[in-house]
Parts: structure tokens; C-alpha cells; sequence
């Protein structure tokens, strides 16, 4: 018969208190049950439980956890594993093992020609290593039935063992790590926004649904709600979902994490919203605008700096209550908007979204309700410590969240290192101001187009300096390209404009 430990109980077996256990509770950090108004801990769970720096789980130590994975893998009968990590741009890449190289890999990584992945290394310096980071071991639930495979994200690493320059979770940690020692951990809770098309070849919406719309026995629903199961299984947990405003758009919101999981759990989401409308027959994207006279596809982002158990952001006695940390953080990121866009929007399509009238930001503010602020600071549950948390606008659900993230957190620190002083709210709708109103105001504007944030960022040393000249360089390289090719296209807009009349 299992056995259980109060909160108490844990809390002297950790040497912690009894409120930092609840609240670890509370946050899903640690597995427990309610039996009337009392929290009961399996007593599994306390044994394998180890409390880091910002409240997150971990098991054991590597060598503990890797071997709790050879004997699940065993047990299950997982003859695939699958090793993920991202290129610059984000998109997914992946090395299948059997189980018979699990034990290897997980010890020493397993090499791969890094010369065939888009930003990493030149042909003469290609072979890298993927390293299983053993945290994220999981068995994806569509292939349980029969053939269950497992997965786990990868650091990227040099033969010598030391952090490849070139992976964006490398980049992304070496942030955190400056943030930790400041004595922050930085969470982030985002909102991805998709749409359901037929098809990849046209934009056909599956329904002309709107926001929170509950249509009966709708597939994009149905498609939803198993996609949000499915994540469920995996041990991500979903805060909410819902219909979004556009014609066929949905969104789902996986609860705040600690950053680096955060931007796993993303590159997770991603991956099985197009999974699972793919085994329906149905197609899911992430393009920020794919159809012309609608909302575009955003993923705000909800941005909190703790200190401990403590919200680094949170001051009752301020008529925002917001601490100095907040605002300085706030005040960062508003400095390096325009520097910091081609990360957190980095397609030439990303801009087709960033327009006024399409509750998309535009220029560059913060406020408490005002939706057209680049920067909002949610009235949710007004001086929850908690809930207080800044929300950044203008990233997209296409962006590399390992640099989207890296930048912006590295633009908000220097907010607090420098002690930069926030404007004021600006709570009335920006885009029915008039052109004097918003010069008065100092409003100035995100980039118009993926060439204009390029420039922003060539000129960026927090940009520079926060991802590493490798990432900086082969970045900026692509993008260039990408807006190259883009410029010398016909559109069939021009044909119909021009053709007729020229």
C-alpha cells in the first residue's frame, strides 16, 4: 500500500518550510493529491524529489535519473528514441536511436554532421554532438498502442564535450545563468496561436467560428481538446484553451515555467498541434499571417522574474504594484524593442502581422488594459503576487523561443542593472490616435518589414552579445537572404494592381 506525507512531513525531509512546499504544489513542481482541505505527497514522489534554485523539479542526480530511463524504456519495450533539438531558426530537427544505443548516447551524446543544419558549423569543423538532457525524457502517447517511442531534448555539444556556440539552448542558458546570478529565475507562460486549414497548399478555414466560439461537433475543437490530452500525457500542463478570433484559429496556453522548459514545452506544442491534425487529415500552421483582412497569429508571452518563492515584480504598495525590478525589466525591453523584433518576429510574413487594427502592437508602450501597448501588464487578479506579470506582444508562435527568449530577457536585465526609468502607461487605443498625439507621447514604432528589423539588430550589441557571434552572424546571414528572396518575387497583388493599368 503506497504511502504519503503531509506538507509538514516534506517540508523537514527538504529543510524548507511547510508554505514553500505548498507553493511548490500549487505551481505543479510537486505531485500531490487533496483529500478534503489537506495535500497528501506520495511517498515515491518525496524520495525522488530534489528542490532547485527556482522551485522547478528535478530527479536525482544525471546518473540516478538515466538509469531510471534505461529501466523504463526496458519496461515499456521503446525500441526508438527519438533526440531533438532546433537549428537557428527553430525549426525541429531529430536523431532516431534504438535502445540498444540509449546507454551510449545518454553518457556520451551521439555525433551528427553538423554541416547539414541550418546555422551550425562549416563543412570543415561539422562534427557535433547531440546530448540528451535527461529531464526531458518522455514517450510520445500516439505511439503507445503499438510501437511507443520516446524523446528527449538535446544540448548541443564540440567533440571535446565543452557547449557548441551554434545551439540556441546553450544561448538561452547562458542567460539564465547571468539572471541567476542576479538571484533571478525568469518564467515565462505562453499563448500559441495556430490556425486549421484543409490543407497546406491554400488557407481553407475547417470554420467561420470567432472568439471563444463553442461550435457543436466541430473537428477544430475536437482537434483541440485531443491535442491538449495529448500534451497533458506528456506532462505539460495546459492553463486553458479556447477559439480565437479569426476564422479557423485557435489557442492553446501551457502554464508558465522556468524559461528553458518553457521553450521546450513550445517546440513540444508545436509538434504535436501538427501531429495530430496531420493524423486527422487536417493542417496546422503557426504562419504569423496567413489570410489577408484578419487577425494575424501572435504568441504573447507572460514574462515574471522570481527570487526564490518571492515575485521580483511585485510591490502592493505601488499604484501599479509593481516593483522597481518590474519597471526597470519593463523599461529594458521597451529600449531594445525595435533591436530585439527580428527574434521575437522573425519572418517576412511576421510583419503582415505587426499592422495597426489587428489587436497586433505597433508601437512601442506599455499599459494595464490598453490591448494596441507593446507591453501589457494583465489586471487579471489585481495585487496577486502570483499573477503579477508583464506581457510582451509582438512575438509570434514561428520565432526560435530559445533566442526570442535569450534577447528578451537579456534586454530586461539590462533595464535592471542600468536602473532605466519607465515612461507612463499609455491606456488609450494608439491606433486612433492622431500622428501629433503619438509624437507627443514619444511613441515610436516596431519595424515595418523584416529588412528594417535586420538593420535594428546588425546594430544591436545586447543582441550581439546575448547570443554569441556564431548564432549573431549565421542569423542575421539568413535573414538577409530570406528578405532577398522575398524582394524579387511578383506578388499576385502587384499583377492585379499593376498589370492592368502600367
Amino acid at each position: 500500500m503506497e504511502q504519503y506525507l503531509t506538507p509538514t512531513q516534506l517540508a523537514k525531509k527538504l529543510k524548507i518550510s511547510r508554505q514553500a512546499v505548498i507553493e511548490r504544489i500549487k505551481r505543479g513542481a510537486i505531485k500531490a493529491a487533496k483529500v478534503g482541505q489537506q495535500y497528501i505527497i506520495p511517498e515515491q514522489e518525496a524520495q525522488e524529489l530534489k528542490l532547485g534554485t527556482g522551485g522547478e523539479k528535478n530527479y536525482f542526480s544525471p546518473e540516478t535519473k538515466q538509469a531510471k530511463i534505461l529501466r523504463l524504456v526496458k519496461e515499456k519495450q521503446i525500441k526508438t528514441i527519438q533526440l531533438w533539438f532546433v537549428d537557428i531558426l527553430g525549426t525541429l530537427k531529430c536523431i532516431s536511436i534504438t535502445n540498444g544505443e540509449l546507454e551510449e548516447a545518454l553518457n556520451h551524446g551521439k555525433g551528427f554532421d553538423g554541416s547539414s543544419v541550418t546555422g551550425f558549423a562549416e563543412a570543415q569543423e561539422s562534427d557535433i554532438i547531440a546530448k540528451p538532457d535527461p529531464n526531458t525524457f518522455t514517450i510520445l502517447p500516439w505511439t503507445k498502442k503499438d510501437f511507443p517511442i520516446g524523446r528527449m531534448f538535446c544540448d548541443v555539444l564540440n567533440p571535446d564535450g565543452t557547449p557548441y556556440a551554434g545551439d540556441p539552448r546553450f544561448a538561452l542558458k547562458r542567460i539564465l545563468e547571468r539572471a541567476q546570478a542576479m538571484g533571478f529565475t525568469f518564467y515565462v507562460g505562453p499563448e500559441i496561436e495556430y490556425f486549421y486549414f484543409k490543407t497546406d497548399k491554400s488557407p481553407e478555414v475547417l470554420d467561420e467560428g470567432t472568439y471563444f466560439e463553442l461550435i457543436p461537433n466541430d473537428i477544430a475543437n475536437n482537434l483541440r481538446n485531443r491535442t491538449v490530452r495529448t500534451l497533458e500525457d506528456m506532462g505539460i500542463v495546459i492553463e486553458a484553451s479556447h477559439h480565437e478570433v479569426s476564422p479557423s484559429q485557435h489557442e492553446i496556453d501551457p502554464k508558465y515555467s522556468e524559461a528553458l522548459k518553457s521553450a521546450d514545452n513550445i517546440i513540444t506544442c508545436r509538434f504535436v498541434i501538427k501531429e495530430i491534425a496531420q493524423q486527422q487529415g487536417v493542417y496546422a500552421t503557426f504562419m504569423p499571417k496567413p489570410i489577408f483582412g484578419v487577425n494575424g497569429t501572435g504568441m504573447h508571452l507572460h514574462e515574471s522574474l522570481f527570487c526564490g518563492m518571492r515575485n521580483a515584480f511585485f510591490d502592493k504598495k505601488d499604484k501599479y504594484t509593481l516593483s522597481s525590478t518590474a519597471k526597470q525589466f519593463i523599461a529594458g525591453q521597451l529600449k531594445h524593442a525595435r533591436e530585439i523584433c527580428a527574434l521575437t518576429a522573425q519572418w517576412v510574413n511576421s510583419y503582415k502581422r505587426l499592422v495597426a487594427g489587428y489587436e497586433a502592437p505597433v508601437y512601442i508602450s506599455w499599459a494595464q488594459r490598453n490591448r494596441t501597448a507593446l507591453i501589457r501588464v494583465p489586471l487579471y487578479r489585481p495585487g496577486n503576487e502570483q499573477a503579477t506579470r508583464a506581457e510582451l506582444r509582438c512575438p509570434d508562435p514561428s520565432c526560435n523561443p530559445y533566442l526570442a527568449f535569450a534577447v528578451m530577457l537579456a534586454a530586461g536585465l539590462e533595464g535592471i542593472e542600468k536602473k532605466y526609468a519607465i515612461s507612463d502607461p499609455v491606456e488609450p487605443n494608439i491606433y486612433e490616435m492622431e500622428m501629433e498625439e503619438r509624437k507627443r507621447r514619444g511613441l515610436l514604432s516596431l519595424p515595418g518589414n523584416l529588412f528594417e528589423a535586420i538593420e535594428e539588430t546588425k546594430n544591436s550589441a545586447l543582441v550581439r552579445q546575448s547570443l554569441g557571434e556564431h548564432i549573431f552572424t549565421r542569423f542575421l546571414l539568413n535573414k538577409e537572404r530570406e528578405w532577398e528572396e522575398y524582394r524579387i518575387q511578383i506578388t499576385s497583388h502587384e499583377i492585379k494592381k499593376y498589370l492592368p493599368i502600367l
